[in-house]
């Protein structure tokens, strides 16, 4: 109803599990990493709890974005079932007949231990996620330790993802299950949002949706927190429910005012506004929110407000364009790049836009700036991409979600998104990184900044340039043969120090599967032995391409 109105490409502030609306503050950052550690490694159990609407389903949902080809997943979203109802759906999930009429619990653990060797052989990776995993009944858990008993000499041949609320760290702290719990190899708890990062959250899920404008003012933020005590999911439903007052009444900002009647009308007039996080409270606000938001909601709301006229195209906010289409638009002045002059006057510095540089320039000056690192010179154009401007030149472009350990592991420069303290988005270039302080450059200026000052306004998003090998498709895997083997032959040895021979026709053998999995593991990566997109921006820089991340700072 009201993104036209507010330059929206979509409803920013739903509460769907989109994996594009996670934003990665410093604990959603760790829960991830937690959970790709946990699938990286040889089986067993893997755990994230929280408190309900903190984004752990989000955080799921992003860890099975990043996953190859080669899992077979399970997910099951009610596990309020019996043994053999929790076996039948396991074997639904991946795909294994049973008879019909089957109630025999040894039936369907046989059936699906078959089904665990053969994909061992296939080099499958089977993998369960449970959702709300705190409605797991004792016997029902006990019977999932009990799955988990095969394996081979090296790892477990079925790996658990348990997703729950608090209460499932209570049940498995139980004695009657402490065999279950000392199998868990990466657990995490996710609490809520700090007054800090709601800004922050704000802003991120505002510019996905394709506003760089901030809609809330400081004061507002404030009072958000106040009502909602962090929990993304209840900041959604507020911030929908003002979005939608604030169209009402043709005003461009949302006001403390606004947020307030909107919390009121999503939580209940009778109901006191939260100021704190209590379990029992925050599972039937949540409830009540989502049955308010809707209709009805919306023409209450109007039947209280004074009389509106429709919005105006003369309205007088100014929206500026989504970061993905400012490379688009029509060509502007070349902005000034860097001089090498201004490197060596480096010293430690606050990270924050420049206020004398044009901020909404921000993406185009980083992407200029990332095109020079590797030699090219990036010109803004009409309906050109800068990938598709990359790709001219042999690079790739890449974009993810991740930490600057990830960001330390590629080795490659980056454009970084930041919001500052007044919730505004911008865009920066990652140039450099050690143990304590990272090289950013901002707009025209190098500014080197302490790694935790980075950690606290980045949003987690990245995008870098990355070249492939010859003839890269999607993916080099066992079997295949000639001179894309060859060139992986040739950067395996940089890491692993063995001799490189040149042969006439190399294959892509076991040895060679077993060298790129001691790689992955090594990076941070799940170790299939399959050489995908993100195994090749590893190898990229491991093999001694520019441009890499400078790790020896300036003093300034």
């Amino acid at each position: 109803m009201y993104n036209e109105y507010f330059g929206l490409k979509e409803a920013p502030f739903s509460i769907a599990p989109d994996p594009r609306y996670l934003f990665m503050s410093g604990q959603h950052r760790e829960a991830l990493a937690h959970l790709v550690y946990g699938f990286n490694s040889d089986g067993g159990f893997v755990m994230l709890t929280g408190e309900v609407g903190t984004g752990k389903t989000t955080v799921c949902r992003c860890l099975l974005e990043q996953i190859p080809d080669n899992t077979a997943i399970a997910f099951i979203l009610n596990p309020k079932l019996t043994v053999p109802e929790l076996l039948a759906t396991v074997c639904d999930e991946f795909g294994i007949k049973y008879p019909q009429d089957n109630t025999s619990i040894k039936v369907f653990v046989d059936l699906i231990n078959a089904y665990l060797l053969e994909a061992h052989t296939k080099n499958r990776k089977a993998v369960l996620l449970i959702d709300e995993a705190q409605n797991l009944s004792a016997e029902v858990l006990e019977q999932l330790r009990l799955l988990t008993n095969l394996e081979t000499s090296q790892r477990k041949l079925l790996q658990i993802i348990l997703i729950g609320q608090p209460e499932l760290r209570d049940k498995l702290s139980e004695p009657g299950l402490r065999q279950l719990s000392q199998r868990i190899i990466a657990r995490y708890h996710l609490g809520s949002l700090s007054k800090k990062d709601i800004s922050a959250y704000v802003s991120h899920r505002l510019s996905v949706a394709g506003l760089r404008d901030q809609l809330f003012p400081a004061p507002v933020i404030n009072k958000l927190y106040r009502l909602t005590g962090g929990v993304p999911r209840l900041i959604n439903v507020v911030c929908d429910r003002a979005l939608l007052g604030t169209y009402a009444m043709n005003k461009n900002l949302v006001s403390t005012a606004t947020l307030t009647k909107a919390a009121h009308e999503v939580f209940g007039e009778s109901r006191p506004l939260i100021t704190g996080l209590h379990r029992k409270a925050a599972v039937w606000i949540i409830f009540s929110a989502i049955i308010a938001v809707g209709a009805v909601v919306a023409a209450t709301y109007y039947k209280e407000e004074k009389q509106v006229t429709a919005p105006k195209e003369t309205s007088n906010i100014k929206h500026s364009p989504p970061v993905k289409e400012s490379i688009n638009k029509k060509p502007e002045p070349a902005v000034e790049t860097i001089k090498p002059d201004i490197i060596e006057t480096i010293k430690l510095r606050k990270l924050s836009w420049p206020a004398d540089q044009p901020a909404d320039k921000s993406s185009v000056m980083a992407f200029q700036e990332l095109f020079k690192l590797w030699g090219l010179a990036y010109q803004q154009a009409d309906n050109v991409s800068a990938c598709t401007q990359a790709e001219g030149s042999g690079l790739k472009c890449f974009t993810g979600n991740g930490n600057l350990l990830r960001l330390r592991n590629i080795n490659i420069p980056a454009i970084l998104k930041f919001s500052d303290s007044g919730g505004s988005v911008y865009y920066a270039v990652l140039t450099g990184l050690s143990d304590d302080t990272a090289r950013i450059l901002v707009g025209t200026e190098v500014k080197e900044v302490p790694v935790k000052d980075v950690e606290a306004s980045w949003l987690g998003e990245y995008t870098l340039l990355w070249r492939p090998a010859p003839d890269f498709k999607d993916i080099i895997k066992p079997g295949m043969q000639g001179a894309i083997v060859q060139w992986l032959e040739t950067r395996l040895s940089v890491f692993d120090g063995k001799s490189n021979t040149p042969r006439e026709n190399p294959e892509y053998d076991n040895e060679m599967a077993e060298r790129v999995k001691k790689f992955q593991l090594a990076n941070g990566l799940v170790p299939d032995g399959i050489v995908g997109t993100q195994t090749m921006i590893h190898l990229s820089p491991a093999a001694g391409d520019k441009p890499v991340l400078d790790e020896k700072q300036k003093d300034g």
